[in-house]
């Protein structure tokens, strides 16, 4: 109550008394705190004194922080809170206030009540707070600090787990429904445009990662597909029918760098169609400084990336990944000589050529192989035609010669660490629009576009 009482104080003339007013009971508040400190109960924070201290400033922190936020509030619009008229927003012109309503704000620093003038304008039929606006209030009684926070833990973690560290570690309690809806509203707000880094950060990026100032560094381009479980719209106790699994097509741009570490550029992971990945990898080209850089593009066999390479980055280096291929070498080889010495002899005399470039070499034995059954057959003649239709892409040695990756391995693990480790986690099943939601979300904190995005969100949620 007393702390009501504090922000209602700028009714009076004196708000300097006001403020004195408050500092001191925030003055008795840590007193009284102090005090409390020189027996502090052991709870379950251990024995040692300095765990039972830290324990006890944990439970009292937010009553304290509360109170000086309060008095920062008042201090810095104090005029706000006595407001006797206001312009409408719409019209602008002078409305008296109406009533005071009360609002419970819950930030970071606590929570606490707040009462502040309404005003009316009756030909706008609009209703508005003036002081929310100068606050930057959310229309929620969980602010915008404490919903950033929840959201970046709800990416992460499953939103109940998530709601149970924020509150051990903050002392505030949210719902895993705040959770959820709130991490929805940002994703479902989230654009390709806001989630991938801009030109600037790129070139930031790439510029602190050269390890040579005579080469040009190597700009990985890499797209593979993952899975994540989808299920049909209807309540979690509705009957409805089987979810499935849907393809999260991804790309993930890279180099490495002086280290030899990954330095990520932009990452882009939803359930969508070749056209929406062909937009995220334009986005980012156009964004790349191309003219300092040189570009490999790396994929497994599917043919559809290739041809979108081939549209989006014309001038790049494709490799067809080094673990794909050999998958088919040692395919054809255990067909044609069973699991035995001679098959892994065979797979790797013939990866040995691959290396080097001797890409027809190996098709053409292939074909000049006596097959051992029909199914021998079969493999050998698939093997020959994968490699001559892929010829351009399987310079193994000289890649290497030239800094460039032979391996999707960074694909890969991204869509480890961005799909599946959240959309994945054991019973989940996600409407395709929440789960997009997710991955738009769980991308821009790994891109370290996420303060951005937040940002816009507020911005979009202002009334007037």
């Amino acid at each position: 109550m007393g702390a009501v009482l504090a922000l209602r104080a700028a009714e009076v003339p004196d708000r300097g008394e006001a403020q004195e007013a408050l500092r001191e009971m925030a003055h008795k508040y840590l007193d009284d705190l102090i005090d409390g400190l020189e027996n502090p109960s052991a709870d379950a924070a251990g024995d040692s004194w300095l765990a039972r201290v830290s324990h006890a400033l944990q439970k009292q922190r937010l009553s304290l922080l509360s109170l000086v936020l309060q008095a920062k509030i008042q201090e810095t619009f104090g005029d706000l809170l006595a407001q006797q008229e206001a312009p409408c927003p719409k019209c602008l012109r002078l409305r008296p206030r109406q009533r005071r309503d009360a609002k419970v704000v819950s930030t970071l620093q606590g929570k606490f009540t707040l009462e502040r003038p309404y005003f009316y304008c009756r030909p706008c039929h609009c209703g508005f707070h003036p002081l929310d606006r100068a606050l930057g209030l959310s229309e929620d009684e969980h602010q915008y600090d404490v919903q950033e926070e929840v959201i970046r833990l709800g990416a992460d973690l499953p939103y109940q787990r998530s709601t149970g560290h924020f509150e051990r570690l903050t002392g505030v309690s949210v719902s895993a429904h705040l959770v959820h809806e709130k991490l929805g509203e940002v994703g479902e707000h989230a654009t390709l445009e806001e989630v991938i880094p801009t030109a600037a950060e790129m070139k930031r990026r790439i510029a602190g990662a050269v390890r040579d100032a005579r080469w040009r560094p190597v700009v990985v381009v890499a797209v593979d597909g993952a899975h994540a479980p989808v299920r049909p719209e209807g309540g979690r106790e509705d009957k409805r029918g089987a979810g499935l699994f849907r393809e999260v097509k991804g790309c993930r741009v890279y180099l490495v760098g002086k280290d030899g570490r990954i330095v990520d550029l932009a990452s882009w992971h939803q359930i969508q169609d070749a056209q929406g990945v062909e937009r995220a990898l334009v986005e980012i080209r156009d964004r790349l400084p191309l003219e300092r850089v040189r570009v490999a593009l790396v994929a497994d066999g599917a043919e559809w990336i290739w041809e979108m390479f081939g549209r989006v980055f014309p001038d790049g280096t494709p490799v067809l990944d080094y673990y794909h291929c050999a998958e088919h070498v040692f395919a054809a080889a255990r067909a044609q000589f069973g699991e035995s010495v001679a098959a892994l002899q065979w797979a790797e005399s013939s990866l040995a050529l691959l290396s080097y470039g001797l890409v027809h070499s190996v098709a053409l034995v292939c074909r000049d192989l006596d097959p051992a059954d029909p199914a021998a057959a079969q493999e050998l003649t698939k093997l020959a035609a994968y490699l001559e239709n892929h010829q351009p892409r399987i310079h193994y040695r000289k890649n290497r010669r030239r800094g460039i990756p032979n391996g999707s391995g960074a694909i890969e693990s991204a869509n480890k660490f961005l799909c599946h480790a959240r959309l994945k986690i054991s019973g989940a099943w996600w409407l395709e629009e929440n789960s997009n939601a997710m991955l738009r979300i769980r991308c821009a904190i790994h891109n370290g576009t996420f303060d951005t995005v937040f940002r816009n969100y507020v911005a979009s949620k202002a009334r007037f």
